[in-house]
């Protein structure tokens, strides 16, 4: 009976701490309505148009322009960018393009997606997706890995005729991430997240100076989390627990009814 009251209330425990990774692991909740969303694109890095995830932007261009947004993306999301393009009535055919990058410029390879696609002729419209690497909390200064900060996304026709050079435009965006979790958790985390600004700044709080730099304006709901937690921590001490309870539960199985009887020597 012990060794049930213990394994009963093990799995109690283990159900109340599974309960919050689960809920961590759900995509948050996006941003309600767009009456506020962006209408305009920048034309450069410097000046892209900053953008929630979550919420749609959209821009009136000129077929050849280049158009900027940035957006941020944390530890354990994975950001899929998708883009639509309605071109005018009478046109040749286009390639339209959308490229990613992080905070330090580095272009960003797509997983999977549509991140360039030809209109024939005439077609109303173009639609465009780039699903990119989960975000992780630490790499090597050499690798290009996804770093939590501000991403950019650029998106323009690619080979434009001069037939078509100047034609008038309308692009919507829109950025969505999903929770990976615990399963794409890493030792070791960023000291800053890479955030245009953020150097410049951080410099200047040390030397005690005013920073003239502006960080982005841009990023989660719930602050940067630059891997402090993961549910990777709630299952390694689940598989903990089950592992002190297996070796407890075998000792009372093979330990038997107690002392071997007394038996009395031969007479």
């Amino acid at each position: 009976m012990w060794t049930i009251r213990v394994v009963s209330a093990a799995l109690l425990t283990l159900g109340l701490a599974a309960g919050p990774a689960a809920a961590d692991s759900t995509p948050s909740a996006s941003p309600s309505g767009d009456s506020a969303a962006p209408t305009s694109a920048g034309t450069s890095f410097r000046t892209a148009t900053e953008i929630d995830q979550g919420r749609k932007a959209t821009a009136n261009a000129s077929a050849g322009d280049y158009l900027y947004w940035s957006f941020p993306a944390d530890t354990g999301q994975r950001p899929t960018v998708k883009a639509t393009v309605k071109l005018p009535q009478e046109h040749t055919a286009q390639t339209w393009q959308i490229d990613v990058y992080d905070g330090l410029r580095r272009r960003q390879a797509c997983q999977y997606g549509a991140q360039t696609r030809t209109a024939a002729a005439g077609a109303e419209s173009v639609e465009l997706a780039c699903v990119l690497r989960t975000v992780r909390a630490w790499s090597e200064p050499w690798a290009d890995d996804p770093l939590p900060g501000t991403y950019y996304l650029r998106l323009t026709a690619v080979g434009v005729r001069t037939a078509d050079l100047g034609q008038p435009v309308a692009a919507e965006v829109r950025v969505e991430s999903k929770e990976i979790g615990g399963s794409a958790a890493v030792d070791g985390r960023l000291a800053e997240p890479l955030v245009p600004g953020v150097a410049v700044t951080r410099q200047g709080d040390e030397d005690g100076s005013r920073a003239p730099a502006v960080l982005s304006g841009v990023e989660p709901d719930d602050g940067w989390s630059s891997g402090r937690w993961s549910d990777r921590w709630v299952w390694t001490a689940s598989g903990a627990v089950l592992a002190a309870l297996a070796g407890i539960g075998g000792y009372a199985l093979t330990r038997g009814s107690g002392r071997p009887p007394h038996v009395p020597p031969n007479a």
